[in-house]
């Protein structure tokens, strides 16, 4: 009978209990029970964003599910109506909700289901949205791929203390304006003074001496791995592990026919298109952005034509940095959010779009992101969101595949 009851236990009981998710990793949770008329109803999926995370959970066969959160904050609990039973729709205005957290660790919540017609959403408003989304992220991929690429084509090195300077902009804007109280828009320009300066002491101080001393590209390469550790886990220490808002983070948006957009979308699309076409009028009509070209394609002949290379290359790191401080304050209002590896966290996506628009080159690294950024919202219509990324790693492959030199980069005679 003892047997019995554990073999019930083990093959139907299990079936009952909510879908639970990182609640063994998080000690802050939030649950629900989804029934209607009294009934559970099974394999709902519930997705839930906010700091942190962005989770998928099914309900169970009895309509429970947990999902763990990373912190006492405010999360936004969506339930997929296309999972509910033919005929059973979420009250208006109901869908999604917003959770937060009270004195307790747990929270609950519970959707309310009546009989209806559900209204779907058309993939061409779908489409749009992801479009103007993926627009969004490839620009601001751009701001930190070119100042990757610049660095590259003028010292051949493939920075991946690069994420780290990413993360400090954001950092930065969060200390001004949320810790010491400062209008956000001072705390903005802060921190891209302190960015740039961040650049320029850690060429002064690191890249230079070793460049003076021979040391070879991978040693270098090598250097700037440790860096990025070092810098990243120095963020954790003095910030701790959790994400926290900006001032602003959390905007009404703006309904504008099928496109749902907010004022951050607009003013982040604004800022990147200006500073990159200011980019593009440094590298093509200023001596400096010109001589930062001539040493970009040879070195050597650059320095032999009477171009000041090192002084082209500090200039290079102080845009770089400040570049990819501005898309770290970016990128933290994208997500939304800051934390001391953010920067880390699209690393690989700022590197594909490099490679995919031709290393060295600054405008292949703008193409290539606004590709890798398309890609990446765009691919979400076929594909689960938490592949995305995946997806765009496979295009940078394909891609590679058919013109190895990138999009915009030159063939190289080998031998």
């Amino acid at each position: 009978m003892l047997l019995t009851a554990l073999a019930l236990t083990l093959f139907t009981g299990g079936a009952a209990h909510a879908d639970d998710v990182d609640t063994d990793k998080y000690d802050f949770i939030l649950a629900g029970n989804v029934t209607f008329n009294g009934k559970p109803l099974d394999a709902v999926l519930i997705t839930v964003t906010g700091p942190g995370t962005n989770t998928e959970v099914k309900t169970g066969a009895d309509g429970k599910w947990r999902v763990g959160v990373p912190e006492k904050a405010t999360y936004t609990v969506k339930l997929d109506e296309d999972t509910l039973p033919k005929g059973v729709v979420v009250a208006k205005g109901g869908n999604p909700l917003t959770a937060e957290f009270g004195l307790t660790q747990t929270k609950s919540v519970n959707f309310f289901l009546g009989e209806g017609t559900r209204t779907t959403v058309s993939l061409f408003d779908q489409l749009i949205n992801r479009v103007v989304n993926g627009l969004n992220f490839g620009l601001l991929l751009a701001l930190a791929a070119i100042g990757l690429s610049l660095i590259y084509g003028t010292t051949g090195l493939s920075n991946f203390a690069h994420a780290e300077l990413i993360t400090f902009g954001a950092l930065m804007t969060l200390t001004f304006s949320v810790t010491l109280a400062l209008p956000v828009w001072l705390a903005i320009l802060i921190a891209l003074v302190l960015s740039a300066a961040l650049g320029w002491v850690l060429d002064a101080g690191l890249w230079k001496p070793l460049r003076k001393r021979g040391v070879g590209v991978i040693q270098l390469m090598i250097v700037s791995i440790g860096l990025a550790l070092a810098m990243r886990y120095t963020y954790q220490f003095f910030y701790g592990g959790s994400t926290r808002q900006l001032p602003g983070a959390s905007p009404t948006d703006l309904q504008l026919g099928p496109l749902s957009l907010s004022w951050i979308d607009l003013t982040s699309m604004g800022i990147s298109v200006v500073v990159l076409l200011g980019v593009a009028y440094f590298l093509l009509r200023t001596r400096i952005g010109k001589a930062t070209r001539a040493v970009s394609d040879n070195p050597s002949l650059a320095s032999a034509s009477g171009i000041d290379v090192d002084h082209v290359i500090r200039i290079v790191w102080v845009l770089g940095s400040t570049l990819a401080g501005l898309s770290g304050i970016l990128w933290a209002y994208f997500r939304p959010g800051v934390s001391w590896d953010m920067g880390f966290q699209i690393l690989l996506l700022v590197f594909a779009a490099v490679v995919l628009g031709g290393l060295g080159t600054a405008f292949g690294a703008l193409v290539g992101s606004i590709i890798v950024g398309l890609f990446v919202e765009l691919s979400t219509l076929v594909i689960p969101p938490d592949m995305k990324y995946v997806g765009a790693l496979v295009v940078l492959i394909v891609v590679l595949l058919i013109r190895p030199q990138g999009i915009l980069g030159r063939k190289e005679r080998i031998g």
